[in-house]
């Protein structure tokens, strides 16, 4: 009975088929009178017969084709096939790259990497324990799922309304307020197949994404820092609550001795190029360089290092700090060799917002002559790009930055 369903009125099978075959009997006449006649005027008739036969197969087998393509893959046929395909032959051709950090920044360049290679491995932080990710953690004892979803959807090929639904945030609701649906999701699925990295495949699964997502590390850490007055605060959230005038002396991860996961360290082993940040140079960066096993496999690493700098600087994170301090705590915290390629931004901040700005005591991060002293001394490459977006908010364009990195790698 189910091969029966093929002759249902209106499955936009039958009638192709059968033009398929009227193209098939035409082109056989055509060839049959071809080899029987010898008259001229018969041959050319015989040729016009094939010709018509030939533009009935392939008009029929070209709608054949779209009729299956139109039942299996619904909207915007053709755009979908041609990104499949130019997905498929062209970016998994592209470098390895491995992207290491956290927050809005990471998921900022993966929107615009994932259009030049789907060959991406993204490192994630996992120390965040504010927020609704803080919350999860507190209530279900998983890893914070925010960054990690932030990430997915990025790199997400599926189509928008997907992305938007786990980006979803709740605003009504006692316990449901401030949840986004994509942190639920990962918690939840996590907790189904009881395995957090096993959780994010899936995840990465129903959203199509362009390369993967990984946690630093599977334990439960926090954040230490150690101000220059003394003070020590335990927590990311709790970096940034005052009082901050005092600068940052020194990270910690609590425990000290947590081990990256097997896969992140390999990926690191296989890249083409290593990308830290862009983001929070304390709390998305500099957490995974602190894991054990991650920052060793960077400093050994045969790829080309590339640290892409804030573009503005952040209060209670780093007050005061040109392009070059941003290197030198990285640097201070790890070791030499860390480095290759420090991007920074010289897009032109337009003065309306550096009123609006002034109010969060946030400033564009600098580029000086003593920057570029330093980075000579230090043997890194300091390379000025135009990757800001001054639209709505100062921060960096996915399409720009991509593009530099791309440039670097290139030039490498």
């Amino acid at each position: 009975m189910k091969r029966l369903k093929w002759l249902y009125p209106g499955m936009l099978i039958k009638r192709w088929i059968s033009l398929s075959i009227f193209g098939i009997v035409m082109v056989s006449m055509g060839f049959v009178i071809i080899i029987a006649e010898r008259s001229p005027e018969n041959k050319a008739i015989a040729g016009f017969v094939m010709v018509i036969g030939i533009m009935s197969m392939i008009y029929a087998v070209k709608r054949i084709l779209k009729s299956f393509m139109t039942a299996l893959v619904p909207q915007d046929v053709e755009n979908t096939l041609v990104e499949k395909i130019y997905a498929k032959r062209i970016l998994e051709k592209g470098p390895k790259i491995v992207v290491i950090g956290g927050g809005t920044g990471l998921s900022t360049l993966l929107l615009g990497l994932k259009h030049k290679t789907s060959n991406i491995t993204a490192i994630v932080t996992v120390a965040d324990d504010g927020g609704s990710s803080g919350r999860l953690r507190e209530d279900f004892d998983v890893l914070p799922p925010g960054d990690i979803r932030n990430c997915l959807v990025a790199l997400s090929d599926s189509e928008d309304l997907l992305g938007a639904l786990f980006q979803f945030r709740f605003t009504e609701g006692r316990e449901l307020a401030g949840h986004n649906f994509g942190n639920l999701f990962i918690t939840a699925l996590s907790k189904v197949t009881g395995d957090f990295t096993r959780a994010i495949k899936e995840s990465s699964k129903v959203l199509a994404i362009r390369g993967r997502v990984l946690p630093a590390t599977l334990q439960k850490v926090k954040l230490g820092a150690r101000r220059e007055d003394g003070r020590e605060t335990v927590g990311e959230s709790k970096i940034h609550l005052p009082p901050v005038e005092s600068p940052i002396e020194r990270l910690s991860l609590l425990p000290a001795d947590c081990v990256a996961t097997g896969e992140a360290v390999e990926a690191i082993r296989q890249a083409d190029m290593i990308i830290l940040g862009p983001g929070s140079l304390y709390t998305s960066v500099m957490p995974n360089l602190l894991i054990k096993g991650i920052r060793e496999a960077v400093v050994k690493a045969k790829a080309v290092k590339v640290y892409v700098c804030s573009v503005m600087t952040e209060h209670g994170e780093t007050d005061g700090y040109s392009i070059s301090d941003y290197a030198k705590a990285i640097l201070k915290h790890t070791s030499a060799g860390i480095i290759d390629y420090c991007i920074g931004n010289t897009t032109r901040v337009p003065r309306h917002f550096y009123e609006k700005y002034k109010e969060e005591e946030q400033y564009p991060v600098k580029i000086d002559e003593r920057d570029e002293k330093w980075f000579k001394q230090e043997k890194i490459v300091l390379v000025r790009a135009h990757i800001a977006s001054t639209a709505e908010f100062v921060r960096h364009d996915p399409a720009k930055l991509a593009d530099a990195v791309m440039d670097v790698f290139n030039k490498y």
